[in-house]
This record gives C-alpha cells, structure tokens and sequence, in this order.
C-alpha cells in the first residue's frame, strides 16, 4: 500500500486546523479535536495521521473491487 501524500495542515490563531488535501480543504478541527490532532502529528508520521483524520486512506479492499466483474473494461 502506498504512503499517503499532499496532505498539509494550517493550525490558526482561533484554534482551528484546516487540513487540505492537494489543495482542496478535507476538513477543519476545532476545539479539543484540534490539540488533540496537532498533538498526535508530532509525534507520528503527519501524513499518516491527516489521512487517518479526514479518512482518506486505503481500506483494503481495493484488490477485491478491481477484480470485480462490474469493473473489468
């Protein structure tokens, strides 16, 4: 499974983290969720961690679904 990319956070003054994903906004966190997320992507891969937060990440079960009939062109 690859590694996920171009995700990049903006933590602002308010408190608010705005998290995009190439460009486009994924989500924003406030309040508790926002230290709570500011503090877990120092200490792990940020990458990682913002695709896990916005839920932009591989589930698994994308082998099963391109050998699907439906999807065989």
């Amino acid at each position: 499974m690859p590694k996920p990319h171009g995700f990049h956070y903006e933590a602002n003054t308010n408190g608010t983290v705005k998290i995009t994903h190439n460009g486009r906004a994924a989500t924003t966190l406030r309040g508790p969720r926002a230290d709570q997320f500011l503090t877990e992507v120092e200490s792990d891969d940020p990458q990682l961690v913002m695709a896990r937060w916005t839920g932009n990440y591989k589930h698994g079960n994308e082998r099963t679904a391109r050998n699907h009939p439906r999807n065989s062109r």
